[in-house]
């Protein structure tokens, strides 16, 4: 069986800068106004998408993507837009690594987010399933609350730490790792694994390490098929695992892609069990907010026990973005 899996944006996206090279930090723009950017999810796909000014051109729809550490542009944008070139850089994505050129972007702005000199890699809009793509480097600072009841989501300034919350709230502390945020309260059958958050993955994905544990318990689905926005392709393993325990929430039934993608490695996870949690998973819950500059995720969830409905064997699965 095969599930082909079109993942629009790389889960994790990271670029490396070629030997002797260095690639500069975007500098952040003036705060603007402290106002709330409320943004529509696409009802079938779960795309979060956002209006992007580039400049004084735009808006453009770019997706945000919580598990992406660099903003990318598509090639096509670029070429509009006349945007100047930049450096080659070597982009590591869930499916593999790949060298890609770069594009400069003078000012990338949505409401209360806004970056300088942007040097984004440029990638096929086809792949990307949008205009561009909103990295973590865009996202530090903000906080992004996904509301899956209402199909919609809210970017704001972060503020500060939450500490009250209501009795149907999980609040989890995580850990930073190249901007990512790993929650490490996390069990599968009583052993301690990590957990990264990532927006820009459809499917929730697990290492080698991740499925040793599993081996006997998980049910197989057959193999599933991966395209990252570079055009590479991973081949995994599908299985359904169950007693998945994260900050205290149990779930049950959840879809899992199994291979030791390159992203486990970047984050030096490759040697022990973890996953990346796709929009499959998190769309279980009613809320989730994912706060960069406190390093804090908020779970708003009904109250029962968790089962996940991922791809089904033999079809195609859609990409969220």
């Amino acid at each position: 069986m095969q599930i082909s899996v079109a993942l629009a944006l790389i889960a994790l996206t990271s670029a490396v800068p070629l030997a002797g090279q260095a690639v500069p930090a975007p500098s952040e723009l003036p705060a603007p106004p402290s106002t709330d950017l409320d943004i529509k999810l696409d009802h079938g796909s779960g795309r979060m998408t956002v209006p992007v000014s580039i400049g004084a051109s735009g808006p453009f729809n770019f997706v945000i993507d919580t598990g992406a550490e660099r903003s990318v542009i598509s090639r096509e944008l670029a070429t509009m837009l006349a945007l100047t070139a930049g450096r080659p850089v070597r982009l590591i994505g869930l499916a593999g690594a790949a060298t890609v050129e770069t594009v400069h972007v003078p000012e990338l702005s949505i409401s209360t987010l806004g970056a300088r000199n942007v040097e984004a890699p440029a990638l096929a809009s086809d792949n990307i399933g949008a205009r561009g793509m909103l990295g973590i480097d865009a996202l530090q600072g903000h906080r992004i609350i996904i509301d899956f009841d209402r199909l919609s989501m809210k970017v704001t300034p972060a503020g500060r730490r939450i500490r009250n919350t209501s009795p149907d709230d999980i609040l989890v502390s995580a850990k930073t790792l190249y901007g990512q945020l790993i929650v490490t309260n996390a069990r599968y059958r009583g052993q301690p694994i990590s957990v990264v958050i990532d927006t820009g993955s459809p499917v929730t994905v697990g290492n080698q390490a991740m499925l040793n544990l599993a081996q006997r318990s998980s049910r197989s689905l057959g193999p599933i098929s991966i395209t990252s926005v570079t055009g590479q392709t991973l081949n995994a393993n599908y299985v359904m695992i169950s007693d998945l325990h994260i900050a205290g929430l149990e779930f049950d039934h959840v879809p899992m892609a199994v291979a030791d993608a390159p992203p486990f490695k970047r984050l030096g996870l490759e040697a022990t069990p973890a996953l990346i949690l796709g929009m499959d998973t998190m769309r279980l819950f009613r809320r989730v907010s994912i706060d960069f500059a406190n390093r804090q995720i908020l779970f708003s969830l009904p109250a029962r026990r968790f089962a996940t409905r991922g791809c089904s064997a033999g079809t195609s699965c859609s990409s969220y973005n």
